[in-house]
């Protein structure tokens, strides 16, 4: 329950950073909610996973499904740049949260 509680809390982390992307696109208080909601639930999945996993793991873990969620949501839905350069080093993020999770 631990691991499901802490991607989850990734994937808000990722609604979270596309939330304010959003706001500087369209300032309305529906996107402020959002933006509290994704981050504040972010945090408290958070603070639950690391009851049951190692920090240093569980941080990583989150900020690198943040980060990875946050650069795909960019190129998906705001245009970014998909060059392949890119693609590696998201892949390399991944790997490297698989890799902690297998010696966790």
């Amino acid at each position: 329950m631990a691991w499901f509680s802490l991607i989850l809390a990734g994937l808000l982390e990722a609604f979270g950073v596309a939330m304010i992307n959003q706001l500087h696109v369209n300032r309305n208080w529906r996107t402020v909610v959002l933006l509290i909601i994704g981050f504040g639930s972010s945090l408290i999945l958070l603070g639950y996973s690391l009851q049951f996993l190692p920090m240093g793991t569980a941080y990583a873990i989150w900020t690198g499904i943040g980060v990875v969620g946050g650069t795909l949501i960019g190129m998906i839905f705001y245009g970014e740049s998909r060059d392949w350069r890119r693609l590696i080093f998201i892949a390399l993020v991944l790997c490297a949260a698989v890799g902690l999770k297998l010696v966790s």
